[in-house]
Protein backbone atom coordinates (compact mmCIF):
# COMPACT_ATOMS: atom_id res chain seq x y z
CA UNK A 1 0.00 0.00 0.00
CA UNK A 2 0.95 3.64 -0.47
CA UNK A 3 0.94 6.34 2.38
CA UNK A 4 1.03 9.88 2.91
CA UNK A 5 0.92 12.56 5.82
CA UNK A 6 -1.28 15.72 4.82
CA UNK A 7 -0.95 18.82 5.99
CA UNK A 8 -3.48 20.34 8.71
CA UNK A 9 -1.75 22.76 10.38
CA UNK A 10 -0.49 19.89 13.48
CA UNK A 11 3.31 18.84 13.95
CA UNK A 12 2.27 15.23 12.52
CA UNK A 13 -0.19 16.03 10.25
CA UNK A 14 -3.15 13.30 8.97
CA UNK A 15 -2.36 9.92 7.91
CA UNK A 16 -3.60 9.35 4.16
CA UNK A 17 -3.76 6.21 1.82
CA UNK A 18 -2.88 6.93 -1.37
CA UNK A 19 -3.89 4.94 -4.76
CA UNK A 20 -0.97 2.78 -6.36
CA UNK A 21 -1.59 5.64 -9.40
CA UNK A 22 -1.14 8.15 -7.00
CA UNK A 23 -4.48 9.85 -8.11
CA UNK A 24 -6.57 9.89 -5.54
CA UNK A 25 -6.16 9.69 -1.66
CA UNK A 26 -8.33 8.87 1.22
CA UNK A 27 -8.46 10.23 4.73
CA UNK A 28 -7.67 7.21 7.31
CA UNK A 29 -9.63 8.78 9.95
CA UNK A 30 -10.95 5.76 12.44
CA UNK A 31 -7.75 3.66 11.76
CA UNK A 32 -5.38 5.77 12.52
CA UNK A 33 -4.61 9.71 12.80
CA UNK A 34 -1.06 9.85 11.65
CA UNK A 35 1.77 7.23 10.45
CA UNK A 36 3.71 6.92 13.66
CA UNK A 37 0.40 5.48 15.62
CA UNK A 38 -0.12 3.05 12.55
CA UNK A 39 3.61 2.06 12.92
CA UNK A 40 3.35 1.64 16.97
CA UNK A 41 0.60 -0.75 16.29
CA UNK A 42 1.03 -2.24 12.58
CA UNK A 43 -0.07 -5.55 13.29
CA UNK A 44 -3.20 -4.34 13.79
CA UNK A 45 -3.73 -1.36 12.27
CA UNK A 46 -1.59 -2.17 9.08
CA UNK A 47 -4.48 -4.87 7.39
CA UNK A 48 -7.34 -2.31 7.89
CA UNK A 49 -5.08 0.75 5.81
CA UNK A 50 -4.64 -2.35 3.43
CA UNK A 51 -8.40 -3.01 3.15
CA UNK A 52 -8.56 0.96 2.71
CA UNK A 53 -6.19 0.79 -0.22
CA UNK A 54 -7.88 -1.72 -2.14
CA UNK A 55 -11.30 -0.26 -1.75
CA UNK A 56 -9.52 3.23 -3.48
CA UNK A 57 -7.95 1.45 -5.90
CA UNK A 58 -11.17 -0.34 -7.06
CA UNK A 59 -12.54 3.44 -7.24
CA UNK A 60 -15.02 2.15 -4.00
CA UNK A 61 -13.82 4.44 -1.90
CA UNK A 62 -17.05 6.71 -0.66
CA UNK A 63 -14.74 9.75 0.19
CA UNK A 64 -11.65 9.59 -1.57
CA UNK A 65 -10.26 13.02 -3.61
CA UNK A 66 -7.76 14.24 -6.01
CA UNK A 67 -4.33 13.27 -4.34
CA UNK A 68 -1.98 16.68 -4.38
CA UNK A 69 1.62 16.42 -3.56
CA UNK A 70 1.67 20.33 -2.89
CA UNK A 71 -0.40 18.74 0.36
CA UNK A 72 2.00 16.16 2.01
CA UNK A 73 4.30 16.75 4.61
CA UNK A 74 7.19 14.17 4.88
CA UNK A 75 5.06 10.60 5.59
CA UNK A 76 6.68 10.68 9.06
CA UNK A 77 6.80 14.54 9.69
CA UNK A 78 9.05 13.99 12.76
CA UNK A 79 11.19 10.81 13.47
CA UNK A 80 12.12 9.20 16.44
CA UNK A 81 15.44 8.49 14.95
CA UNK A 82 17.05 9.66 11.35
CA UNK A 83 20.22 7.53 10.81
CA UNK A 84 21.76 8.21 7.34
CA UNK A 85 24.08 5.66 5.75
CA UNK A 86 27.35 6.06 3.42
CA UNK A 87 26.07 2.80 1.63
CA UNK A 88 27.26 3.04 -1.91
CA UNK A 89 30.74 2.93 -1.66
CA UNK A 90 31.78 4.70 -4.61
CA UNK A 91 30.55 7.45 -3.17
CA UNK A 92 33.03 7.50 -1.08
CA UNK A 93 35.80 6.02 -3.36
CA UNK A 94 34.91 9.50 -5.88
CA UNK A 95 35.14 11.76 -3.03
CA UNK A 96 38.41 10.21 -1.54
CA UNK A 97 40.08 10.07 -4.48
CA UNK A 98 39.35 13.95 -5.73
CA UNK A 99 41.57 14.73 -2.46
CA UNK A 100 44.17 11.97 -2.90
CA UNK A 101 43.14 9.84 0.34
CA UNK A 102 42.31 6.11 0.41
CA UNK A 103 39.51 4.56 1.26
CA UNK A 104 40.40 2.27 4.71
CA UNK A 105 39.74 -1.34 4.24
CA UNK A 106 37.13 -1.27 7.43
CA UNK A 107 34.98 1.04 5.09
CA UNK A 108 33.85 -2.18 3.54
CA UNK A 109 33.38 -4.03 6.27
CA UNK A 110 31.48 -1.83 8.66
CA UNK A 111 28.77 0.55 6.95
CA UNK A 112 29.35 4.49 7.68
CA UNK A 113 26.16 6.16 9.47
CA UNK A 114 25.85 9.61 10.91
CA UNK A 115 22.76 10.50 13.34
CA UNK A 116 20.37 13.82 11.89
CA UNK A 117 17.95 15.74 13.21
CA UNK A 118 14.89 13.91 13.13
CA UNK A 119 12.72 16.98 14.75
CA UNK A 120 11.78 19.15 11.71
CA UNK A 121 11.18 17.35 8.37
CA UNK A 122 10.25 19.55 5.48
CA UNK A 123 7.71 18.14 2.58
CA UNK A 124 8.67 17.04 -0.74
CA UNK A 125 7.39 20.59 -2.09
CA UNK A 126 8.02 22.73 0.79
CA UNK A 127 11.29 25.46 -0.04
CA UNK A 128 14.62 24.14 0.85
CA UNK A 129 15.48 27.17 3.38
CA UNK A 130 19.37 27.97 3.65
CA UNK A 131 20.68 31.37 5.38
CA UNK A 132 23.54 31.40 3.33
CA UNK A 133 24.20 30.27 -0.66
CA UNK A 134 27.86 31.02 0.64
CA UNK A 135 27.41 27.40 2.78
CA UNK A 136 28.11 25.40 -0.20
CA UNK A 137 24.35 23.89 -0.76
CA UNK A 138 23.90 20.49 -2.31
CA UNK A 139 21.32 18.03 -2.84
CA UNK A 140 21.79 14.36 -1.99
CA UNK A 141 19.21 11.49 -3.78
CA UNK A 142 19.12 8.95 -1.57
CA UNK A 143 16.74 5.46 -0.54
CA UNK A 144 14.65 5.53 2.81
CA UNK A 145 13.14 2.85 5.08
CA UNK A 146 11.04 3.44 8.13
CA UNK A 147 11.29 0.37 10.72
CA UNK A 148 9.49 -0.98 13.24
CA UNK A 149 10.87 -2.49 16.13
CA UNK A 150 14.16 -4.48 15.47
CA UNK A 151 15.50 -5.87 18.51
CA UNK A 152 19.19 -4.72 19.70
CA UNK A 153 21.53 -7.40 18.06
CA UNK A 154 19.38 -8.58 15.39
CA UNK A 155 21.09 -9.87 12.29
CA UNK A 156 20.83 -8.46 9.09
CA UNK A 157 18.40 -11.09 8.06
CA UNK A 158 16.25 -10.51 11.03
CA UNK A 159 16.30 -6.46 10.56
CA UNK A 160 15.14 -6.89 6.97
CA UNK A 161 11.35 -8.44 8.51
CA UNK A 162 11.39 -5.04 10.26
CA UNK A 163 11.02 -2.81 7.00
CA UNK A 164 7.83 -1.09 7.29
CA UNK A 165 8.02 1.40 4.27
CA UNK A 166 10.39 2.50 1.73
CA UNK A 167 10.52 5.99 0.54
CA UNK A 168 12.93 8.79 -1.84
CA UNK A 169 15.03 11.82 0.32
CA UNK A 170 16.67 14.61 -0.33
CA UNK A 171 19.28 14.79 2.43
CA UNK A 172 20.55 18.03 1.98
CA UNK A 173 24.46 19.17 2.59
CA UNK A 174 25.99 22.21 3.35
CA UNK A 175 28.98 21.57 1.78
CA UNK A 176 31.62 24.28 2.98
CA UNK A 177 30.29 23.86 6.52
CA UNK A 178 31.17 19.97 6.55
CA UNK A 179 35.44 20.50 6.69
CA UNK A 180 35.33 22.11 9.91
CA UNK A 181 32.91 20.04 11.74
CA UNK A 182 34.73 16.70 11.01
CA UNK A 183 37.46 18.18 11.78
CA UNK A 184 36.26 18.79 15.46
CA UNK A 185 36.38 14.60 15.32
CA UNK A 186 32.63 14.67 16.37
CA UNK A 187 30.59 14.59 12.87
CA UNK A 188 27.53 16.33 10.86
CA UNK A 189 25.71 18.72 12.55
CA UNK A 190 25.19 22.18 11.42
CA UNK A 191 26.27 20.77 7.60
CA UNK A 192 23.03 18.53 7.59
CA UNK A 193 19.54 20.76 7.33
CA UNK A 194 16.48 19.09 7.56
CA UNK A 195 15.59 16.54 5.21
CA UNK A 196 12.67 15.88 2.38
CA UNK A 197 10.80 12.80 1.64
CA UNK A 198 8.47 11.95 -0.85
CA UNK A 199 5.22 12.90 -0.85
CA UNK A 200 4.87 9.05 -0.35
CA UNK A 201 5.96 5.87 1.37
CA UNK A 202 5.42 2.42 0.24
CA UNK A 203 5.12 -0.97 1.58
CA UNK A 204 8.13 -3.22 0.15
CA UNK A 205 5.48 -5.80 -1.22
CA UNK A 206 4.44 -2.98 -3.68
CA UNK A 207 7.97 -3.01 -5.53
CA UNK A 208 7.44 -6.41 -6.43
CA UNK A 209 10.26 -7.55 -7.75
CA UNK A 210 12.79 -4.48 -7.74
CA UNK A 211 13.06 -5.08 -3.97
CA UNK A 212 15.61 -7.60 -3.55
CA UNK A 213 17.13 -8.42 -0.17
CA UNK A 214 16.72 -5.17 1.02
CA UNK A 215 18.29 -3.28 -2.21
CA UNK A 216 16.06 -1.33 -4.42
CA UNK A 217 16.33 -2.11 -7.96
CA UNK A 218 15.28 0.55 -9.80
CA UNK A 219 16.54 3.61 -11.63
CA UNK A 220 16.61 6.85 -9.41
CA UNK A 221 16.08 10.04 -11.36
CA UNK A 222 17.55 13.90 -10.48
CA UNK A 223 16.68 16.44 -11.99
CA UNK A 224 18.70 20.12 -11.40
CA UNK A 225 17.43 23.04 -12.95
CA UNK A 226 15.23 21.00 -15.55
CA UNK A 227 18.11 19.07 -16.44
CA UNK A 228 18.29 15.51 -16.03
CA UNK A 229 21.74 14.84 -13.95
CA UNK A 230 21.29 11.36 -12.56
CA UNK A 231 19.79 8.22 -13.78
CA UNK A 232 21.52 5.83 -10.76
CA UNK A 233 20.83 2.18 -10.55
CA UNK A 234 19.55 2.00 -7.04
CA UNK A 235 19.84 -1.91 -6.70
CA UNK A 236 23.60 -3.53 -8.14
CA UNK A 237 26.37 -0.92 -6.49
CA UNK A 238 24.99 -0.58 -3.10
CA UNK A 239 27.40 -2.14 -1.06
CA UNK A 240 25.08 -2.56 2.60
CA UNK A 241 21.76 -3.55 2.02
CA UNK A 242 19.21 -2.10 4.63
CA UNK A 243 19.55 -5.00 6.63
CA UNK A 244 22.90 -4.71 7.43
CA UNK A 245 22.03 -1.14 7.61
CA UNK A 246 19.89 -1.68 10.25
CA UNK A 247 21.51 -3.99 12.22
CA UNK A 248 24.94 -1.93 12.41
CA UNK A 249 22.35 0.51 14.25
CA UNK A 250 21.37 -2.16 16.30
CA UNK A 251 24.53 -3.50 17.46
CA UNK A 252 24.36 -1.72 21.09
CA UNK A 253 20.91 -0.89 20.99
CA UNK A 254 16.80 -1.40 19.94
CA UNK A 255 15.78 0.29 17.49
CA UNK A 256 12.27 1.58 17.72
CA UNK A 257 9.46 1.74 15.34
CA UNK A 258 9.36 4.86 13.54
CA UNK A 259 13.15 4.99 12.94
CA UNK A 260 14.11 5.88 9.58
CA UNK A 261 17.33 4.85 7.89
CA UNK A 262 18.79 6.27 4.58
CA UNK A 263 21.04 4.95 1.90
CA UNK A 264 23.44 7.62 1.72
CA UNK A 265 24.17 9.08 -2.29
CA UNK A 266 22.94 6.56 -5.03
CA UNK A 267 26.05 6.38 -6.52
CA UNK A 268 27.15 4.42 -9.60
CA UNK A 269 30.92 3.65 -10.95
CA UNK A 270 32.31 5.21 -14.18
CA UNK A 271 33.22 2.86 -17.11
CA UNK A 272 36.45 3.74 -19.70
CA UNK A 273 35.78 5.00 -22.87
CA UNK A 274 38.32 6.09 -25.33
CA UNK A 275 40.78 5.94 -22.63
CA UNK A 276 39.17 8.56 -20.56
CA UNK A 277 36.56 7.52 -17.53
CA UNK A 278 33.23 8.31 -17.68
CA UNK A 279 30.05 8.56 -15.87
CA UNK A 280 27.13 7.83 -17.87
CA UNK A 281 24.32 7.43 -15.16
CA UNK A 282 25.35 10.87 -14.21
CA UNK A 283 25.01 11.67 -10.27
CA UNK A 284 23.27 12.08 -7.11
CA UNK A 285 24.51 14.84 -5.27
CA UNK A 286 26.79 17.89 -6.96
CA UNK A 287 29.72 17.00 -4.45
CA UNK A 288 30.58 13.99 -6.72
CA UNK A 289 30.24 15.65 -10.19
CA UNK A 290 32.77 17.52 -8.96
CA UNK A 291 34.54 15.00 -7.50
CA UNK A 292 34.66 13.58 -10.91
CA UNK A 293 36.17 17.21 -12.04
CA UNK A 294 38.68 16.92 -9.72
CA UNK A 295 39.75 13.34 -11.06
CA UNK A 296 39.83 14.02 -15.08
CA UNK A 297 40.45 17.91 -14.44
CA UNK A 298 42.53 18.21 -11.51
CA UNK A 299 40.17 21.04 -9.98
CA UNK A 300 35.72 21.21 -10.05
CA UNK A 301 34.13 23.30 -12.39
CA UNK A 302 30.37 22.92 -11.21
CA UNK A 303 28.84 25.17 -8.40
CA UNK A 304 26.85 24.40 -6.23
CA UNK A 305 23.49 25.38 -5.62
CA UNK A 306 21.85 28.95 -5.39
CA UNK A 307 18.26 30.72 -4.54
CA UNK A 308 15.87 29.99 -7.06
CA UNK A 309 17.61 26.61 -8.37
CA UNK A 310 15.39 24.02 -8.44
CA UNK A 311 16.12 20.15 -8.14
CA UNK A 312 13.06 17.13 -8.62
CA UNK A 313 14.34 13.44 -6.97
CA UNK A 314 12.09 10.82 -8.86
CA UNK A 315 11.89 6.85 -9.35
CA UNK A 316 9.14 5.31 -11.55
CA UNK A 317 8.60 1.79 -11.86
CA UNK A 318 8.99 -1.20 -15.06
CA UNK A 319 5.25 0.61 -16.16
CA UNK A 320 7.09 4.02 -16.05
CA UNK A 321 4.68 5.63 -13.69
CA UNK A 322 6.08 7.34 -10.97
CA UNK A 323 6.59 5.06 -7.08
CA UNK A 324 6.78 7.87 -4.85
CA UNK A 325 5.81 10.55 -6.16
CA UNK A 326 8.32 12.92 -6.73
CA UNK A 327 10.44 15.42 -4.46
CA UNK A 328 10.18 18.67 -5.88
CA UNK A 329 12.17 21.68 -4.09
CA UNK A 330 13.35 25.41 -4.77
CA UNK A 331 16.38 26.51 -2.98
CA UNK A 332 15.20 29.95 -0.90
CA UNK A 333 16.96 32.30 1.55
CA UNK A 334 15.70 32.66 5.06
CA UNK A 335 12.85 35.11 5.23
CA UNK A 336 13.66 38.34 7.56
CA UNK A 337 12.37 39.18 10.51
Amino acid sequence: MKLATYKDGSRDGQLVVVSRDLSTAHYATGIANTLQQALDDWNFISPQLQDLYVTLNQGKARHAFPFDPAMCMAPLPRAYQWADGSAYLNHVELVRAARNSEVPASFYEDPLMYQGGSDDFIGPMDDVVVPSEDYGIDFEAEITVITGDVPMCATPEQALEGIRLVMLANDVSLRNLIPAELAKGFGFFQSKPATAFSPVAVTPDELGDAWQGGRLHLTLQSTWNGRKVGMCEAGPEMTFHFGQLIAHIGKTRNVRAGSIVGSGTVSNKGVEVDGRKDWPKGYSCIAEKRAIETILDGKPSTAFMKYGDTIRIEMKGKDGQSIFGAIDQKIAPLAKA
